[in-house]
């Protein structure tokens, strides 16, 4: 158990692999008891249970399409089945679990009228989505607070809104106000301590009281939230990994768990295809210092990874290599782009009309060129946006590649460093390694280049050897 005190306040999140049915739940609530009885104040944060909320979506699009209430009412009884029986092996005190199957029942009975009045519209906004996807977590919240109170520990159940998250109205992305952090400290804050606190992650609610959902990662958000607000002294986000990994594991087993790494580095990791956090996770923790300890629900007695304001120079400059897949390269040519003003803020418009996402763009310095990574899924939209805003007479060429992959170089301990391109270059030239397309930024925190996506494993085999990532990466000085 790390402690830095006699007690700590730590907000808790507990993703869908570690409360994915009621036994896990059940281990979650055991955990927590143990961490409650050693004086720290908890306030979790629940995901839903695993597969539901892909179902609620599922099952609102069907809704929306066929219009067959019948299968609404076969989705209620899947439903209220998944979560009755992980009641019963999560919970065993009756007098709890009969408690907790009556507030599901409630909830059930209210998204099967919301998915029936969807059926009869034949429409599905993106409020209705936020509504409907919101009962993953309103269903799993009364799950982990009863089974925390099966163990003899009080407990309360919030929603994000009740628990004081106010957002703004984009429904499917929402944003915290600043009246979140004020709010939840009133509402919460007096709770600690007396009891376990259970939030909802992922959602939220308006100004008007409508639920909203907080995007991707969004329970990682929310408990970034949470604790920014309560000025906690650590978030620890529970997942079925020992932290952030110098690699894919996957990839190469012999990758180790990087035990204290920088905000800045975990954001370049994160938005490199390291999927352990999200970049707005981050924010609210960034906003009061607040170190992110991201743990393993089955293995908690390992530290896992620490993520701190602070960077560190460790044992090697580099501290990770992570790849993203699924993407596609798309490269803009013409020898009149060349002086033409305002051609990359037409270029990068009509992607964005399109809905079209930039991973990572290269120019060179004759400025008749550009090359882009976008999502694989957004190459055909881009590809008609680009063809429909430039004529020939200043793009003569539009090509695309869909068999390519992004790997990156993360380290803080890189920034001013001679060499380390060199070393990476070096290392898969000697591999046979062809590089297509390289970026990096100012920041100097990540050298990030295009392979195809044959070489793209070997390429993160070859790197994460040439800077002894397996040998680990011990703190030694403070940059």
């Amino acid at each position: 158990m790390l402690k830095r005190g006699p007690i700590m306040k730590i907000v808790m999140k507990f993703g869908g692999t570690s409360v994915g049915d009621g036994k896990k739940i059940r281990h979650v609530a055991q955990l927590l008891k143990k961490y409650h009885e050693e004086g720290n104040q908890i306030v979790v944060v629940t995901s839903a249970l695993g597969g539901v909320t892909d179902g609620l979506l599922e099952n609102a699009r069907f809704a929306s399409t066929k219009g067959k209430v019948a299968l609404v009412k076969e989705f209620k009884t899947e439903i209220t089945n998944k979560h009755h029986e992980a009641v019963k092996d999560a919970i065993d005190d009756p007098t709890v679990a009969k408690e907790v199957i009556h507030t599901l029942d409630l909830r059930i009975d209210e998204l099967e009228k919301a998915l029936i009045g969807i059926c009869y519209l034949g429409e599905l906004t993106p409020r209705s989505i936020d509504y409907i996807c919101s009962y993953g977590e309103r269903l799993a919240a009364p799950i982990v607070s009863g089974a925390i109170r099966s163990l003899g520990i009080p407990s309360t159940e919030f929603t994000g809104g009740e628990a004081g998250i106010i957002t703004t109205s984009d429904y499917g992305n929402a944003r915290p106000l600043e009246k979140t952090y004020e709010l939840v400290k009133k509402r919460l804050g007096c709770r600690l301590g007396s009891q376990i606190v259970v939030v909802t992650g992922f959602i939220g609610e308006n100004e008007d009281g409508i639920i909203t959902t907080l995007g991707r990662s969004g329970s990682d958000f929310s408990a970034s939230i949470l604790g920014a607000a309560l000025k906690v002294d650590e978030i620890w986000l529970w997942k079925e990994v020992n932290g952030i990994m110098t690699t894919d594991p996957r990839i190469v087993p012999e990758a180790r768990t990087i035990p204290q790494i920088s905000y800045a580095e975990a954001m370049e990791l994160s938005y490199f295809g390291a999927n352990v956090l999200h970049p707005r996770t981050i924010e609210p923790a960034m906003r009061e210092h607040i170190p992110v300890r991201v743990k393993n629900t089955f293995e908690p007695e390992l530290p896992g990874t620490l993520v701190v304001a602070e960077k560190f120079q460790c044992r090697h400059v580099v501290k990770a290599v992570s790849l993203i897949k699924n993407v596609a390269l798309i490269n803009v040519a013409g020898a009149e782009m060349a002086g033409a003003v305002g051609t990359v803020a037409r270029l990068f418009t009509a992607l964005a009309k399109a809905g079209v996402n930039v991973v990572m763009i290269s120019q060179g310095s004759s400025e008749s060129n550009i090359s882009f990574v976008i999502s694989e899924t957004h190459l055909e939209p881009a590809l008609k946006a680009l063809h429909e805003e430039f004529n020939r007479e200043i793009v003569k060429e539009i090509t695309s590649d869909r068999n390519v992959c992004v790997v990156a170089v993360v380290g803080a301990g890189m920034a001013g460093t001679p060499g380390i391109a060199k070393r990476v270059f070096g290392a898969l030239g000697n591999a046979m390694i062809n590089i297509i397309m390289i970026s990096q930024g100012s920041s100097q925190y990540n050298i990030s280049f295009v392979v195809r996506e044959d070489d793209a494993f070997a390429a993160v085999k070859t790197l994460h050897d040439e800077f002894e990532l397996y040998n680990g990466n011990g703190i030694e000085k403070q940059l």
